[in-house]
């Protein structure tokens, strides 16, 4: 591969898990508004309260991982959000300037209900919002609590970790969602993260004290009033030089596993659920980015390249869509074509997943790969119109597979291609000079010999009950799979019901997991 040179890491100098989960902290803080490093920042924050308030070795892990991940099962529910509220990234970001109950709460949630919508259409969304709200957003929560856990295991993190983030949305005083859960009834652990993260985001915005005042505010609603007050007594040092420091490296050293080093089939498992994570943003991508580095490592194989640069090439498949976190649904999701800033928005991602991964050990050439799957021989490609010369055997097999990939994918403005279809639209890429033709050769052929899959279908499913599965994975309700099937909305509910209870899954998020590791996401 062009890249790899003598001096490249090697196994011994391999990304720490350490280091990948604090990417990935980085890609939740696109989805929440925040600037990168939000998580990490909070994260320190968190492990200065929980030294000074006594926690032990164990509790203290608890807190650093719980805070550095706590956003991680939100993105999951983005495309339920951009339907109720359309901007999903604009709801969270201003969730932090309010006391989350309430009608401060309500105002600002009926703030983004119907944005976009003419009045009177507006109106009839704002109403419907209100009559259902707590019902609604208690669903989304729940949803939101069981998709964290999954994901956290997924990621490797301690059950104790996915058991406190069932907590995220709990409060002090009890009005939280989804249960109500209140006072010490809520691990101490998650009283301090949920302070150490709302207190960051005010101590950039105005200081200590701005940070202080929030918690003084809050404390006995939002914040439990032990924890408001040992940071309030000490807020100069407990937030000293955090706003000034390297935050990726003063987080990292407070990581409890922070020497433990990746490779192999544990550095895949984890990229994996990173590709995943990313994936079930929008539900058309569910299995997007397993699918691509399977593919693109299927054709690196055929075109003759050393396991090595398969390897790379598998992982760059896989992480190449991480920059997708800071995208909008309301864009990803939108049918209609989109608007020249929504554009500017779109060519971005690839670079953003280029930021998220910079700075984990023994990932450079797999980042070299992976911010370059959209860029075109004839540089009209994006994010920065990179040309065939500047373009590797490894970046022209990506880009092909890909795009080969999304052909065969739904998009909210049009359907999936059929696969001849697809290979169709591959090769005239090529023929106008924009990808690779010996790449696009290899993609073909390696995607024609994929096995097809025969019944009996995993999981005891009936094949009715596969098409029923990969609806809900998209993010159909019940009333869109039974016009799409051509069936009565309570047949479609049965179906649901039964794949939910066949699957032992109880939400879409939760499905669509199943479906990928299943391979039945298409």
């Amino acid at each position: 591969m062009q890249r790899r040179s003598e001096s490249s890491p090697g196994p011994r100098d391999g990304p720490r898990r350490a280091e990948l989960l604090a990417a990935l902290s980085l890609a939740i803080d696109l989805g929440l508004g925040q600037p990168m490093e939000h998580m990490l920042r909070s994260a320190v924050l968190a492990g200065r309260i929980a030294e000074r308030m006594g926690l032990d070795a164990r509790q203290q892990a608890v807190v650093y991982y719980a805070n550095l991940v706590a956003w991680i099962g939100c993105h999951a529910d983005s495309h339920e959000l951009a339907q109720l509220f359309g901007d999903d990234i604009a709801l969270r970001a201003d969730t932090y300037g309010v006391d989350m109950r309430g009608l401060p709460f309500l105002r600002m949630l009926t703030s983004h209900v119907g944005r976009g919508l003419d009045g009177a259409r507006r109106g009839v969304e704002v109403v419907a919002f209100l009559l259902t709200a707590r019902r609604r957003m208690a669903e989304l929560i729940g949803s939101h609590c069981a998709s964290a856990g999954t994901l956290s295991d997924r990621v490797g993190l301690d059950r104790q970790i996915g058991a406190a983030l069932a907590y995220a949305f709990e409060r002090w005083d009890g009005a939280g969602l989804p249960a109500g859960v209140r006072g010490d009834d809520i691990p101490l652990e998650m009283h301090i993260v949920h302070l150490a993260e709302v207190s960051e985001v005010h101590l950039r915005a105005g200081g200590p004290g701005r940070a202080v005042e929030v918690a003084r505010a809050r404390s006995g609603t939002q914040f439990c009033p032990r924890v408001a007050r040992v940071f309030q007594e000490a807020a100069g040092e407990l937030t000293d030089g955090l706003l000034e420091q390297d935050a990726w490296a003063a987080a990292l050293d407070r990581a409890p596993d922070r020497a433990r080093v990746l490779a192999g089939d544990e550095l895949d498992t984890l990229l994996r659920a990173m590709a995943d994570f990313v994936d079930l943003k929008v539900p058309c991508l569910l299995g997007h980015s397993r699918a691509v580095a399977e593919l693109t490592a299927a054709a690196g194989r055929l075109r003759g390249l050393p396991a090595t640069d398969v390897e790379v090439l598998y992982r760059a498949g896989l992480v190449h869509g991480l920059g997708r976190m800071g995208v909008s649904n309301r864009i990803w999701e939108k049918p209609g074509p989109l608007t020249g800033a929504e554009w500017e928005r779109v060519r971005l991602y690839p670079y953003l997943t280029g930021r998220i991964l910079s700075r984990v050990t023994g990932m450079e050439d797999v980042v070299a790969v992976a911010t370059t799957h959209r860029e075109r021989l004839d540089g009209s490609g994006y994010p920065n119109g990179v040309r065939g010369r500047d373009l590797s055997v490894a970046d022209r097999l990506l880009a092909a597979a890909e795009t080969y990939q999304r052909f065969g994918e739904p998009r909210p403005h049009r359907g999936a291609l059929t696969p001849e279809h697809a290979a169709g639209r591959l090769r005239q890429e090529a023929h106008r000079g924009r990808l690779d033709a010996e790449a696009v050769e290899a993609v073909l052929t390696a995607a024609g010999h994929r096995r097809v899959r025969r019944a009996p279908w995993p999981a005891g499913l009936t094949a009715r009950e596969v098409e029923v599965l990969r609806l809900v994975a998209r993010g159909r309700s019940n009333r869109q799979i039974a016009d799409e099937l051509c069936i009565a909305e309570k047949t479609a509910r049965n179906h649901v019901e039964r794949v939910y209870a066949k699957l032992g899954v109880d939400n879409r998020t939760r499905a669509g997991l199943a479906a990928v590791d299943l391979g039945l996401a298409w």
